[in-house]
């Protein structure tokens, strides 16, 4: 049997659509570009300078569906070209919550590879990497937070992580809803 007839299966979503280059391009770009319109929702929460935005449901979302190295550089993107000036992270969100968009490079690329490997084909699955990429965007936002407002540990905990687990937690339990029933249409 020839390498030609055997049937390659897609390790992610993205790997589904023809052209390689191009639609990596495309798909880079695109991620980048979802995740600063989703940061225009942006709601002012009182008391903390991180507002509450629709960014990382997009981030998880980008980097589960487009796999390693295409979510890396979907965010890296995001970040490069909002530091360029582009008015595309959430308004009034400030230096201080810069650290969350780090943070999104590092979440999406741990969706990325753990749907990679499988982390997005069934619900429990999903809410497993959805969860730990979140943590990730908490584990870098949170200390550039203390270091940006001089924040101790307990305030910038309870002002940049506190106010968002229950939303954090509905995203989570969205993309595990909407990614395992994405894989069951492909294979239709």
């Amino acid at each position: 049997m020839s390498d030609a007839s055997v049937a390659v299966r897609p390790a992610v979503l993205s790997d589904l659509i023809p052209g390689k280059l191009v639609r990596d391009v495309a798909l880079v770009v695109g991620a980048a570009g979802l995740v600063g319109l989703s940061a225009q929702v942006s709601i002012p929460l009182p008391g903390t300078p991180v507002p509450l935005t629709l960014q990382t449901f997009a981030v998880l979302l980008s980097g589960a569906a487009l796999g390693l190295p295409r979510a890396f550089f979907g965010m890296a993107l995001y970040m490069l070209i909002g530091q360029l000036g582009v008015p595309w992270f959430a308004p009034d969100a400030g230096n201080a919550t810069l650290g969350y968009v780090v943070g999104f490079i590092l979440a999406a690329s741990a969706a990325g590879a753990l749907a990679r490997r499988g982390g997005d084909r069934t619900a429990l699955r999903t809410v497993a990497t959805m969860t730990i990429s979140t943590v990730l965007i908490y584990a870098v936002g949170l200390p550039w937070l203390m270091v940006a407002t001089g924040m101790d540990f307990g305030t910038a905990f309870d002002k940049g992580v506190v106010p968002f687990l229950i939303g954090d937690g509905l995203k989570v339990l969205a993309a595990a809803a909407l990614l395992p029933a994405a894989w069951k249409l492909t294979r239709r």
